[in-house]
């Protein structure tokens, strides 16, 4: 059963949030400064083998820091599948043969609508009965006295925790993800004798008032921002399969071009 509290702490806790300069710009509003680059994030990775600890990445990458717990505020999350060449799937340095950055549309080989594709139903995997497109969920989450969001993708042994949370925690409140602070965890899971690691989830604070309408419009305005970068990330990815290049997978760094998103404000609870 997975472990899960949707019950806020009782100890007042300080979170930093942005303060938006202006909110008033849309995609389209963003399309020509937006020409030829991407926005980039700070990833993090659920850890394989069981580990109970999540790297973050330092600007001195080979000294990262290691902590059980991040916390911050889900600003957005969608879907995303990859199908890697069968013995890649964890080679970082091995392009997908087909991708997904919204889970609806794939690019590439076979490519095509996700849904009715044969790769993308259980049983396809190599060994098991999964699937042999992999099914992931990407997480923007804000932590205090940031501006970006950092980056968390989901393998598909955190799916359904992640889902279960967020039913209990926000649709069946109906409110929206970004109006409360969060904290991922890890848990140690074993499967036919190999160790893996599963995200945890636990709801921390609550926004209400003048913090709710801040990080609400830090929210809209962060997600016309990222749906723009993903519909450009696709066009680039079906421009270099057409031209029969190999696909990038690093982005450009524009973060610094995100300072107009928000002034630093502390809001405490």
């Amino acid at each position: 059963m997975t472990n899960q509290n949707t019950n806020t702490t009782v100890e007042p806790m300080q979170f930093q949030l942005p303060a938006l300069v202006d909110n008033t710009f849309t995609s389209e509003d963003l399309a020509d400064d937006m020409e030829g680059l991407q926005m980039s994030f700070q990833r993090i990775k659920i850890p394989s083998g069981g580990n109970l600890v999540f790297e973050i990445p330092t600007d001195a990458p080979e000294n990262p820091n290691y902590e059980k717990t991040i916390e911050g505020v889900l600003i957005f999350h969608h879907d995303s599948n990859a199908y890697w060449p069968e013995g890649s799937e964890y080679d970082e340095n091995t392009a997908p043969l087909c991708s997904s950055v919204d889970g609806k549309h794939g690019i590439g080989e076979p490519g095509g609508s996700c849904a009715v594709c044969a790769l993308n139903q259980y049983g396809t995997a190599a060994e098991g009965r999964g699937k042999a497109c992999k099914n992931m969920r990407s997480l923007y989450l804000l932590q205090s006295g940031e501006c970006v969001p950092i980056q968390i993708s989901l393998p598909p042994t955190s799916l359904k925790p992640f889902k279960n949370f967020i039913n209990q925690a926000f649709l069946l409140r109906r409110r929206p993800s970004y109006g409360s602070v969060i904290q991922i965890g890890l848990r140690k899971e074993n499967t036919g004798g190999n160790d893996y690691s599963v995200a945890t989830f636990r709801l921390l604070q609550n926004f209400d008032g003048e913090q709710l309408a801040q990080i609400r419009s830090y929210a809209e305005s962060f997600k016309e921002q990222i749906k723009l970068t993903l519909q450009r990330r696709a066009e680039m990815t079906r421009e270099q399969m057409d031209d029969g290049y190999d696909l990038v997978n690093e982005s450009p760094q524009v973060t610094e071009n995100t300072e107009p998103l928000c002034m630093n404000q502390v809001m405490a609870n």
